[in-house]
């Protein structure tokens, strides 16, 4: 793990447990593959502070690459050393507002700051109207620009794939791209990405129900980013909520409990199992030694509950 936190090890657990914020490295200094927590809070709300919605980056010999874009998105990736008009990828694990709020802002963002290369985008069915809605929406500041300015018109400068079926998603020299389904209730679209590069191996779990299918999916990995539910702090919610049951059965039917993340990480075998867009991720009272308890049931490998911003 590579990070400039403040870092130990628990003499008790054996987990690898995490203190205060990280400061990342110039992500334009380094080659290989790296992966950045950009936002680890699961769900839609936006909170003045904490945890910030959900979003993961993978950087592959320098070149990024987006895996969900939760509401703060581009001011993350800009704290990651990653400048807006480095942007080449992005994929969308499903349409989940804080999975794809900021999917056409962080393009536009990219646009004004000076991109000149294509972009290519990856999502669940919708994704490719997404972006024309999108497009549509910023019509008259977007025209405006092109005339004013100067500007490249930016829908010639992204490509959005959707995708329906897990399989090989995208290829090139660096890294494989594969996808599979996982369920997700009410959602019928939602992907597991898997990044194979020459390096490394890093599977991202999206938001999805306890699946073998996945845990299959991530053999052999070096890292695994798996969402992670804490069933007390659901409860927790539930009771100050007036529309607490239905709430609970969305959160129980779509979510993995830290119990059975640990599960599929050891069926999965990977290396290193890392705990993001946490459910609930706004109660203090949750510790990460918490977050680790009921992985460390089934899975014995590293565990790192995860941070913003924090490199693994």
């Amino acid at each position: 793990m590579k990070s400039n936190r403040r870092e130990f090890l628990s003499a008790t657990t054996g987990s690898l447990l995490l203190s205060l914020i990280p400061k990342p490295a110039s992500a334009q200094q380094k080659k290989g593959t790296r992966v950045i927590l950009l936002g680890t809070f699961g769900g839609p709300r936006v909170r003045a502070t904490g945890r910030s919605n959900a979003s993961t980056l993978v950087l592959v010999n320098n070149i990024p690459y987006v895996i969900d874009c939760g509401y703060g998105v581009s001011r993350q990736i800009l704290s990651a050393d990653v400048a807006h008009d480095r942007l080449r990828y992005i994929f969308c694990t499903h349409l989940h507002s804080d999975h794809s709020i900021e999917y056409g802002t962080l393009f536009y963002n990219a646009w004004v700051t000076g991109l000149s290369a294509r972009v290519n985008s990856y999502g669940p069915p919708g994704l490719a109207k997404m972006t024309r809605d999108f497009f549509s929406y910023m019509q008259i500041d977007i025209d405006t620009r092109i005339v004013d300015e100067g500007r490249t018109d930016p829908r010639k400068l992204i490509a959005a794939h959707d995708i329906d079926r897990g399989g090989l998603v995208m290829q090139n020299d660096d890294v494989k791209v594969s996808c599979i389904l996982v369920p997700h209730p009410m959602i019928k679209y939602a992907f597991a990405y898997r990044f194979d590069t020459k390096d490394r191996s890093v599977v991202l779990s999206g938001d999805t129900a306890y699946s073998t299918a996945l845990a299959d999916f991530a053999k052999g990995a070096d890292v695994l980013v798996h969402e992670a539910m804490y069933l007390p702090g659901i409860e927790t919610i539930v009771q100050r909520l007036p529309n607490a049951t239905k709430l609970r059965n969305h959160l129980i039917a779509s979510h993995t409990t830290t119990d059975d993340v640990g599960k599929v990480a050891a069926r999965a075998g990977v290396k290193t199992l890392v705990l993001s867009h946490f459910v609930p991720g706004d109660d203090p009272t949750i510790t990460d030694e918490m977050w680790a308890e009921g992985v460390r049931k089934n899975f014995s490998g590293q565990i790192i509950v995860g941070r913003d911003l924090l490199e693994v």
